[in-house]
């Protein structure tokens, strides 16, 4: 059976945890910056991790 392919784009935006989880990116940060506090923004910053419902169906796209 051939090697399975990564989805590239769903590989640019997650990272596999030492545990396996999956980590993301905040949204809501690129643009209209102005009118959010540094508070909200600085926030923004630190990665999370995926839901449990959405790591379901991105897991298949990241096999390795």
């Amino acid at each position: 059976m051939p090697k399975m392919k990564t989805h590239r784009g769903a590989a640019k935006r997650f990272k596999k945890t030492g545990s396996g989880k999956l980590k993301r990116h905040q949204a809501y940060k690129s643009h209209l910056t102005g009118k959010k506090s540094a508070k909200r923004i600085r926030k923004l910053r630190k990665a999370t991790l995926v839901s449990s419902g959405d790591e379901k169906r991105i897991r298949p796209l990241l096999p390795y």
